[in-house]
């Protein structure tokens, strides 16, 4: 049976029920006090059994309208109180179809149905902006992935063309190409194991991840001529030595290629708040305009869509602030991106503490 079916049941048993106790409370405490035998012997006057005859048939009829008026009624009760849910059950079908622009838009007042067609609409939405964001994410991972396989075909054609060819030059450079094509990869898997959280969690001290991620970053921030400094004090955390690990990794070498040109400088600070655990990495470079810092954690925002990197060797594949973000949003976490005053970039990681 439908739902509507069985609510016009309910509203009539419910109706029926009621009729015959409202009878029985009659028979009850009304005809029990009127005798079953003649009352007068000169005039005629109704006893029980009169009473009964009487009132029986009247009683079944009563009976038979109130269950006719119960269906009705109650059928017609029961499509009223439903229709919010048809609205629902046809956003939600016109979603199961692939259309996740549809709202239900619920009218009326507030009540139980308004508050659920407002979450399925918040629902809807945050879904249909995650399938936007994976469709981009794909069509430019296919990009990233693209390119260093047609730059290696292109190699390879223009060596068959070329006698005078230059095997050991041509091999460094495949292998330059192959190198970036395995990092883009490995990136890409590490970002898809961030989003699912699939990982073991144990008591990690970020101030001795930062200070790993500044001494193997020593030669590369050398090269690029920028100074790194690091304070702070212990801000311990539960969560996943590796990727809490690449995280202050991906911020530190960001914060190194997007630098100035000369006389740059990277400050990474950790520390403990009454909210949880803290790590910022600040580093000096060009100003940043308030509509790139909205997609700066977006994923292959690099090179003219991001600010210029001084490092083209170094620059990355545009995943270093998106790892960032899906490492942080695992292990319950905010990423904030912030405008240094006088150009660079602020970034501060929020880990609660279990």
């Amino acid at each position: 049976m439908s739902a509507r079916l069985k609510l016009t049941l309910s509203y009539a048993g419910f109706l029926m029920i009621a009729g015959i106790l409202l009878l029985a409370v009659v028979n009850l405490f009304l005809l029990r006090y009127i005798p079953d035998v003649q009352i007068n012997a000169n005039m005629r006057v109704p006893n029980r059994s009169d009473l009964v005859r009487a009132f029986v048939p009247r009683t079944i009829a009563a009976l038979a309208f109130l269950l006719a008026l119960g269906l009705i009624g109650g059928w017609f009760l029961a499509g009223r109180m439903l229709a919010p849910l048809t609205r629902l059950n046809e956003a939600a079908r016109l979603a199961a179809e692939g259309s996740l622009s549809h709202r239900v838009d619920m009218p009326g007042a507030k009540d139980e149905f308004r508050d659920l067609a407002d979450v399925f609409d918040t629902m809807l939405s945050r879904l249909e902006a995650h399938v936007e964001e994976q469709q981009r994410f794909a069509a430019n991972a296919s990009h990233e992935l693209r390119t260093p396989l047609a730059i290696s075909q292109t190699m390879l054609e223009v060596a068959r063309e070329d006698p005078e060819r230059d095997v050991d030059v041509l091999i460094d450079r495949l292998q330059n190409v192959n190198a970036r094509a395995i990092a883009l990869t490995e990136a890409l898997l590490l970002l898809a194991r961030a989003d699912r959280g699939t990982f073991t969690r144990e008591r990690v001290e970020l101030s001795l991840l930062a200070e790993e991620a500044v001494e193997s970053l020593h030669p590369l921030a050398d090269r690029c001529g920028v100074t790194l400094d690091i304070r702070g004090t212990t801000a311990a955390v539960n969560g996943s030595p590796a990727l809490l690990q690449q995280l202050i990794v991906n911020l530190v070498h960001n914060a190194i290629v997007h630098n100035v040109a000369t006389g740059g400088s990277v400050e990474v600070r950790t520390e403990m708040t009454p909210h949880g655990a803290v790590a910022v990495v600040e580093n000096t470079g060009e100003m940043i305009p308030a509509h790139l810092l909205a997609i700066l954690r977006e994923p292959f925002q690099r090179g003219a869509g991001r600010f210029r990197s001084k490092d083209a060797a170094h620059a990355g594949a545009g995943l270093g602030l998106a790892i960032a973000e899906g490492i942080t949003r695992a292990h319950g976490g905010t990423l904030e991106l912030a405008p240094r005053d006088g150009g660079g970039l602020v970034v501060t990681v929020r880990l609660p503490v279990e």
